[in-house]
Order: C-alpha cells, then sequence, then structure tokens
C-alpha cells in the first residue's frame, strides 16, 4: 500500500511557480531539474513499459460491465454514466464479511484499484470519481500489471502542471504525494521543515 503523508501545499506551490510547461522542467536555484519514470518506479513501483494504458472509451453496456468485473452497478439498469463517484465505491465496497466469496473478493478489489487511480496517483481536481474507463482493464490481474501504469501517472501530472500554470485555478489534481516525495528526494535538505520522515519507496508491497 502506499504511505500517507500530509501535504505541504506551500512547497507544491513553489514547485509549480517554478514549473516551465514548454520544457516540462523545474528551474530552480541550484539547476534545472524534473520528475522522470525512473523516479516513478523507484518511488511507487509502478510498471513503466510494456503497454500504455488509454482506457477504453467505447463500452456498449457500462452497467453490464459493473456488475460483471464489480458485482454492482450505480446505472440502476441503465447505462447513462461514465464515472463512479467515490461515495457509491465506499458504501458499497468498504467492509468485506467475514463470508465473502472468491468472485466478491475480486470485485472488492477491483473497486479499490479504481479508488487508487483516479484518487490516489491520478486523482482530478475534483478528487470525487473515477472514470470508467479504466475498469475493462482490471478484468485479468495478470494483464493489469502488463500496463505500463508508471507512464500515465507522470503524463496526467505533467499535463496538470502545464495547465495549471496556463490558467488560474483553485484546486489541482495529479500525484501530489509523487510530486512532494520528488521534491523530498532530489533536495533532501527540506526534510528539515517537514517534521516527517520519509522512507522511500513510498509503497510497502
Amino acid at each position: 500500500m502506499i504511505r500517507t503523508f500530509d501535504l505541504k501545499y506551500d512547497l507544491i506551490s513553489v514547485l509549480v511557480e517554478r514549473w516551465y510547461p514548454e520544457t516540462h522542467i523545474f528551474h530552480l536555484s541550484y539547476g534545472d531539474c524534473t520528475i522522470t519514470l525512473e523516479h516513478v518506479a523507484l518511488q511507487l513501483r509502478l510498471p513503466i513499459d510494456n503497454s500504455a494504458v488509454t482506457g477504453v472509451n467505447t463500452v456498449s453496456e457500462l452497467a453490464t460491465l459493473c456488475y460483471d468485473l464489480l458485482g454492482h452497478s450505480p446505472g440502476d439498469g441503465g447505462d447513462k454514466f461514465m464515472s463512479l463517484r467515490y461515495s457509491w465505491l465506499k458504501e458499497n465496497f468498504e467492509y468485506l464479511p467475514s463470508t465473502t466469496i472468491e468472485q466478491e473478493m475480486l470485485c472488492t478489489t477491483r473497486a479499490y484499484i479504481m479508488y487508487m487511480i483516479e484518487g490516489v496517483v491520478m486523482p482530478n481536481a475534483n478528487n470525487n470519481k473515477v472514470q470508467l474507463m479504466y475498469l475493462p482493464l482490471l478484468s485479468d490481474f495478470y494483464a493489469t500489471h502488463l500496463y505500463s501504469w508508471g507512464s500515465i501517472v507522470l503524463a496526467t501530472l505533467y499535463r496538470v502542471l502545464f495547465q495549471i500554470t496556463k490558467r488560474r485555478a483553485v484546486n489541482i489534481g495529479g500525484c501530489l504525494v509523487l510530486l512532494q516525495s520528488w521534491a523530498l528526494y532530489q533536495m533532501p535538505f527540506l526534510e528539515l521543515v517537514t517534521h516527517q520522515t520519509y522512507v522511500f519507496p513510498l509503497v510497502n508491497i
């Protein structure tokens, strides 16, 4: 699981101010640097090779997809939804009864991974729902591991940094845990003001 840390928004704000979207580089007083796939693999232990994560945009029966892979559907038989709210995931998958069978455990595992995708490693600015286009990628857990999740996490963070430097924004998405931990890894002297011990990698498997 990913260790939890208090986000230092003053540090994140400074990093955003020093981000140059044209080059995807932080311009700091001691030189230029940036987050790379190597950092993602080191700190989050996400795969950075193999197939690209693009999601599945054309799913004909979303309710059926949810029933097949999650055992539940928020659509009540309809298909007019493209995402799952975190509140719905929590309501249906927060607890596992002692009589849980294997299929129910698989469904709960998929729900947890769905939350992790856009709740932790690729959150949107509102941070309240996850897109259903990722769910088909979780149908076979062996195949799921073969996707380059680290690449899309880094690409999403780059896109968020680009967007927030080009327009005024109140909230920021992207993997801020990665951004902050990278800064502390790159500039260890910052730990003197964080009052929190960081252990790398952030993921404990």
